[in-house]
């Protein structure tokens, strides 16, 4: 079966939903706590201007990362995982061909 035509259950949705939104605020609070760290730091324009280059290209990378389509979560998740923002145990409950493609995805 190709991956872009898996079938997603209602209860696999219900668990990539919260697997999904609990990787992207582990992201965000790191995030966030990075910024706070900076802020405190800044002394000059020039810090400032750095601080706004990282938040946009953080935007950027989170916007492009976190692409909740279903046909895109095997990818998704894969990526997820390989960046430490979730586990695969988290997705626990998805069909066994799902968790298989996700975790040899993860090691490519």
């Amino acid at each position: 079966m190709p991956l872009l035509s898996l079938d997603w259950s209602v209860e696999e949705q219900q668990i990539a939903h919260q697997a999904f939104k609990t990787a992207y605020e582990r992201e965000l609070a790191e995030t966030l706590a990075q910024v706070k760290s900076a802020a405190q730091t800044i002394a000059c324009s020039e810090d400032l201007w750095k601080l706004h280059d990282f938040l946009s290209a953080k935007r950027h990378e989170m916007d492009g990362k976190y692409d909740d389509r279903s046909p895109m979560l095997i990818f998704v998740f894969a990526d997820l995982i390989k960046g430490g923002w979730m586990s695969l145990d988290e997705l626990n409950g998805l069909d066994e061909q799902k968790l298989s493609k996700i975790a040899a995805l993860t090691r490519m």
